[in-house]
């Protein structure tokens, strides 16, 4: 329901903040003291269009707040939750407005920006306005239909009837997918499943091009290795004129022929006794190194042959040689899935008429109660508008099938309610009822018998006794008291029987102070709310049978 409403610089209003409590609230005023502001704003924050002429003159932009308790309302809950958009309490719900003086408009929802098709439908789940404005929902037929499912429809059967048709969707577009492969598509498959079999044949080992890289490099500089590894062994052992070896011995052997030996240069022998011994290891590890290098022309153009292998089919693919062998696993990937698909497609088409016949089964369910409950609501609703002093109107719920071949997740049948309003004409959508009041009656009616099962927090009513007065306006005001106990409901209107019937009571009223105009509201109590009732009764002149009037039609509301 809702909490809270605050209008900043919008039309004449500087700064209103209003508090909601559950029940029926009945905001008063004289002509033009700024009803309809309220609505318009509240509006605004439901997702109706704006422009810079709501900005209040001299202000740079206008900026309404609407707080919602969600509590006990899953299907909100779950909005928003579906949309990223809970905010730090999952009980409440702040819509915000803002609307430059330029006319561009900005929309949040717990603080985070959102187009205005998300504002406007989060809107329609939280608050019916019922007036002459822009904002009503009783005109769409999605309306009509999910008025009726919640009078007389379970909630499971439709559940799993939305549930079904959603598999069958899903199943039915993959089933197009599949089966809508272009001619450039399978041109493209035929192509890949040449470059697999390209591949396929190339048959490129797990770091086969490191390893050949390896040993073309080793295979092509043997002869320059075998010829510097041979001068580095005579460097160290075999040159028979000077080596290295050689000459650490006779080093080692002038060290001998000393006759006498201090610690420091028998030191140095044994460095080089163990540079000896250093020489010596490279010496036989060279040997080996020589035995280990192969001179093999003929082994040098296999590797060289397959390296141009590789390297010729990574340029006839745009990759690089080392890319290969990842490309080759997509590739055969690809043509997997396809395989695949095709394999599949059968087994989907019949998974295709297995849900259809679940689908109808359901939808089949549907229409039953459907039928049974568009009699019942028709009964009931029509019999709330004699009550409401329009004896001649009669409400029809029409069901108008559906083509059998194009199932939808609402079913099998789309809703309307149609109107007649007088004797004899036949009944026409509630859009084409050319009075504004008739509508907000219709609706009344309408909301007073599916309120029990609605889903809507807040019920807003704009001059619903437009036209009306006496006993009639009376028994609107007991319709909405009664609906107040079941939803939140803000009702405006200039009939002293409706707004002496609400839970609560707010008076709008207009100031001038020189060229500026403003418009505030308070909540009236006791007295004030005696004095109000009677000026509505007889104008601002009260006499003690008027307060004694008002105060009689308060103290018994019902």
């Amino acid at each position: 329901m809702l909490s809270q409403l605050v209008i900043r610089n919008y039309a004449i209003v500087d700064l209103l903040e209003m508090e909601f409590r559950e029940g029926m609230s009945v905001i008063t005023g004289e002509t033009g003291a700024g009803k309809s502001i309220i609505l318009g704003a509240l509006g605004l924050t439901l997702g109706d269009r704006a422009d810079k002429t709501v900005v209040r003159s001299g202000a740079d932009k206008t900026d309404i707040s609407a707080l919602f308790n969600i509590q006990g309302y899953p299907d909100v809950q779950r909005w928003l939750a579906d949309h990223e958009l809970t905010g730090d309490d999952s009980h409440s719900c702040l819509l915000r407005r803002v609307v430059g003086e330029d006319g561009r408009s900005r929309a949040f929802i717990n603080g985070s920006a959102v187009t205005l098709a998300n504002l406007s439908e989060l809107g329609d789940q939280l608050m019916d306005i019922h007036s002459q404005h822009e904002h009503q929902s009783l005109l769409k037929r999605a309306t009509h239909q999910r008025q009726l499912d919640e009078f007389g429809v379970p909630a499971s059967l439709l559940g799993e009837m939305h549930e079904t048709w959603q598999q069958w969707h899903d199943n039915r577009q993959l089933i197009q997918r599949l089966s809508s492969q272009s001619e450039a598509v399978n041109a493209q498959l035929q192509l890949i499943g040449y470059q697999v079999r390209e591949l396929d044949e190339l048959a490129l080992e797990p770091d086969e091009l490191e390893r050949l890289e390896a040993e073309f490099a080793q295979l092509n500089n043997a002869d320059t290795t075998i010829s510097a590894l041979q001068q580095v062994l005579a460097l160290c052992q075999e040159d028979e004129t000077h080596n290295v070896s050689q000459a650490i011995n006779h080093a080692l052997a002038a060290i001998d022929d000393l006759p006498h030996k201090s610690e420091s240069v028998q030191a140095v022998a044994d460095l080089l006794n163990n540079a000896l011994i250093q020489v010596d290891e490279a010496g036989n590890e060279l040997r080996r190194e020589l035995d280990r290098v192969e001179v093999n022309p003929q082994r040098l153009e296999e590797v060289n042959r397959r390296l141009a292998q590789i390297h010729q089919m990574a340029r006839k693919h745009r990759v690089k040689p080392e890319e290969l062998a990842a490309l080759h696993r997509e590739l055969a990937q690809q043509l997997k899935d396809h395989e695949d698909a095709d394999l599949n497609l059968e087994t989907l088409q019949r998974r295709d008429k297995t849900l259809m016949q679940e689908y109808g089964e359901l939808a089949r369910q549907v229409s039953d109660k459907r039928r049974a409950a568009a009699q019942a609501l028709g009964r009931q609703i029509n019999a709330q508008l004699k009550s409401l002093g329009m004896a001649d109107a009669r409400l029809e719920v029409v069901l108008t099938p559906q083509a059998a071949n194009q199932p939808t997740a609402h079913g099998a049948e789309t809703v309307e309610f149609m109107v007649s309003t007088n004797p004899g004409q036949p009944a026409k959508p509630l859009a084409r009822i050319a009075s504004g009041g008739e509508l907000s009656r219709i609706s009344l009616a309408i909301q007073v018998i599916t309120a029990r099962t609605s889903k809507t927090p807040t019920l807003v009513f704009d001059e619903v006794d437009v036209g009306i007065g006496g006993g009639v306006a009376r028994e609107v005001g007991k319709l909405l008291r009664q609906l107040g106990e079941h939803a939140q409901i803000l009702c405006v209107t200039h009939q002293a029987q409706v707004a002496s019937q609400g839970h609560q009571h707010y008076r709008v009223s207009k100031a001038s102070r020189g060229k500026t105009t403003s418009t505030s509201i308070n909540e009236l109590q006791g007295e004030l709310k005696v004095k109000e009732i009677a000026r509505m009764l007889g104008g601002d002149s009260y006499t003690d049978e008027s307060l004694a009037h008002a105060q009689q039609m308060i103290g018994s509301p019902s």
